[in-house]
């Protein structure tokens, strides 16, 4: 059993503790001009998104991952975000690590927080942060082309905490499945969504959609999770946190 956990980013970062030969580097939005790291893997080969990226987010990299990878074991961490062994420890996951965990469990997803969704249900925070629309558009298409699905969603929708960051390790065909249920639905998305009419945060709208959509998956498929802390390597400055309560300040006036 091969095992590969990519390592998605958008330009080159440090990482203060030593890595297995499983943790490779992927760069995102190659097709872009983005740089990253020496040596990464990049999105732009192979079958690829890699120009959708600015809506898309880590999105392109799933999609690469699902395209190219021959591992039969992937994963995805965030250059500021990885799956740790303990809280507060940036302790990374050994191979010897996921495989005990896979052994018993189908898939590894992020520790929930409790407060994810502000003590909202999931539809209303994303109605708050982002669009209701696109949120009854999806739930529209599942009804029409995924409908024993419909249930799942319904009761994501009711939900207060969830599994967030679009992180995951597992079983490579398992994980399959997920990315093309879920390319399908946001392929169908992105035919009905002007990103033109939203700020530059809301134009990453399909990443924060996936977020969401794997819940309703795990969900369906009844799968065996096992939750992993993750830890953040850098904290949002003073600054950006008065950046973002202003940013959702503004949008809640806009909708008065």
């Amino acid at each position: 059993m091969t095992t590969t956990i990519y390592i998605v980013t958008h330009k080159p970062y440090r990482l203060k503790v030593d890595k297995e030969h499983i943790y490779k580097d992927l760069l995102l939005g190659a097709a872009l001009g983005n740089k990253g790291n020496a040596n990464s893997l990049k999105d732009d080969t192979g079958n690829n998104i890699s120009s959708k990226n600015n809506s898309f987010c880590e999105l392109t990299g799933i999609y690469w991952i699902w395209k190219n990878s021959t591992s039969d074991i992937i994963g995805l961490d965030h250059y500021r975000r990885f799956f740790v062994k303990s809280e507060n420890t940036l302790n990374l996951l050994s191979e010897n690590d996921i495989n005990e965990i896979l052994a018993k469990y189908d898939i590894i997803m992020p520790k929930k927080n409790p407060n994810v969704f502000s003590n909202k249900t999931a539809a209303q925070f994303f109605g708050d942060q982002h669009d209701p629309l696109v949120w009854t558009l999806c739930r529209d298409y599942i009804k029409e082309n995924f409908p024993t699905y419909l249930n799942d969603f319904d009761w994501f929708s009711r939900e207060k905490t969830g599994y967030v960051f679009n992180m995951f390790i597992g079983r490579k065909k398992v994980l399959d499945e997920y990315f093309e249920w879920l390319f399908q639905i946001l392929n169908a998305l992105e035919k009905e969504v002007d990103l033109s009419i939203y700020d530059d945060y809301n134009k990453r709208m399909y990443g924060f959609v996936a977020e969401r959509l794997i819940n309703v998956w795990l969900h369906h498929k009844n799968l065996k999770v096992k939750e992993v802390p993750v830890y953040i390597t850098d904290k949002p400055s003073f600054k950006e946190k008065i950046k973002s309560k202003i940013i959702s300040l503004n949008k809640k006036i806009a909708r008065i």
